[in-house]
């Protein structure tokens, strides 16, 4: 990674604490995943050659960054999906200023009618880490839009535990996907669909 991004991220990470401290209103808190869990999405885009990548709650774009950056060694390119025009333009600004804005698509609006809108088996890894109450009503349309092998993660497993332990629970129980939860920053639920 490039000194330049090394320093947005930095300042982006910097940006998205003390916003969040001292800023109790939810829609215009950043709630940024951390560091560690950005270096572990990085590492799993190339690990698993995730060209086709999809994030359901872009924010200020720090979790976008990460995914891009390592989508950008293997040539891949990420979606990522906002509703909130406030945080949809902190975002753009931010891609302006990475150098590898041309490796993100930003698309504003509700995931629900992205997701219903893509096609079976579309992507390779998709990254949650948007409003948990709507992840049951999507999972039909994750299931079907990740490919055979494919990895979804999701954050906050563990510092959101009850709010998303149904979620896991239906995941878990389906037999076309393994799963595991790791202890990385808030928590990553990892669910791999059978490559078959």
């Amino acid at each position: 990674m490039n000194q330049s991004l090394q320093d947005l991220l930095s300042e982006l990470e910097a940006f998205g604490q003390n916003n969040d401290q001292a800023i109790s209103d939810r829609p215009r808190r950043m709630l940024n995943i951390t560091r560690d869990t950005g270096e572990f999405l990085s590492v799993m885009v190339q690990a698993t050659n995730a060209r086709r990548i999809l994030e359901i709650g872009t924010s200020n774009g720090y979790s976008t960054l990460w995914l891009a950056q390592a989508a950008q060694a293997i040539d891949g390119q990420v979606i990522t999906v906002e509703l909130s025009d406030y945080k949809i333009e902190l975002a753009a600004r931010n891609f302006a200023r990475s150098g590898i804005s041309n490796f993100i698509t930003q698309v504003e609006g509700n995931a629900a009618d992205l997701l219903e809108a893509k096609s079976d088996s579309s992507f390779d890894l998709l990254f949650l880490d948007s409003e948990r109450s709507e992840y049951l009503d999507w999972w039909p349309n994750i299931r079907r839009i990740l490919r055979p092998g494919g990895l979804l993660v999701m954050d906050n497993a563990l510092s959101h535990a009850e709010e998303v332990a149904h979620f896991i629970g239906i995941v878990s129980a389906d037999p076309a996907f393994s799963t595991c939860t790791l202890p990385v920053g808030n928590g990553e639920f990892l669910a791999n669909r059978a490559n078959r």
